[in-house]
């Protein structure tokens, strides 16, 4: 009986930890869509959802796989408002980047690891600039991207520490061996 409770507890645990990715990802969606500003609608607001896509691809790329990928950029299209699909495309687009060179990325660490982030943006960036210039069959303006691909950069700082924190604190312990 003690064993089986044993490996009841220890499923339990590493589905809890195997969650936690996903729901980064999903917090950091609502997170970006919230109706609430604080630079009163001037600037937009940085892509959180992209954020843990791109940290756990890197550090646990077995949490977070291709179909969790796509099931957050369906969740950005479907909140964020605009054309469906344009997230869900420009988040795997990133992610397919980043899985294949996961080598070149894995080993980037400080201002690196901000930069491969920043590259990951860029490519999500200008996929969604394309993929809506195809879809209105016209230029979008430039700088709306621009903005929001620095100011996800910018708040990718804290939030890889916190990503780290929770990998550290939760997802590790919960999903290692006790």
């Amino acid at each position: 009986m003690t064993v089986m409770s044993d490996r009841l507890g220890w499923s339990f645990r590493s589905a809890v930890g195997a969650s936690i990715p996903f729901l980064c990802a999903v917090l950091g969606v609502i997170a970006s869509n919230v109706p609430v500003s604080i630079f009163g609608s001037m600037v937009p607001p940085p892509m959180f959802g992209l954020m843990p896509v791109y940290f756990w691809g890197l550090v646990r790329p077995d949490l977070m796989p291709p179909f969790a990928v796509f099931v957050i950029g369906v969740l950005q299209d479907l909140l964020g408002g605009g054309p469906p699909g344009v997230w869900t495309l420009s988040f795997i687009g990133a992610y397919a980047i980043v899985d294949r060179e996961r080598d070149s990325f894995a080993g980037l660490a400080g201002i690196g690891a901000i930069l491969g982030f920043a590259a990951a943006m860029l490519i999500a960036g200008a996929s969604a600039y394309a993929i809506i210039a195809i879809y209105y069959w016209r230029m979008p303006p430039v700088a709306p991207i621009v903005v929001e691909i620095a100011i996800s950069v910018v708040f990718y700082i804290p939030a890889a520490m916190i990503l780290g924190l929770v990998h550290r604190r939760l997802v590790g312990p919960l999903r290692g061996d006790f």
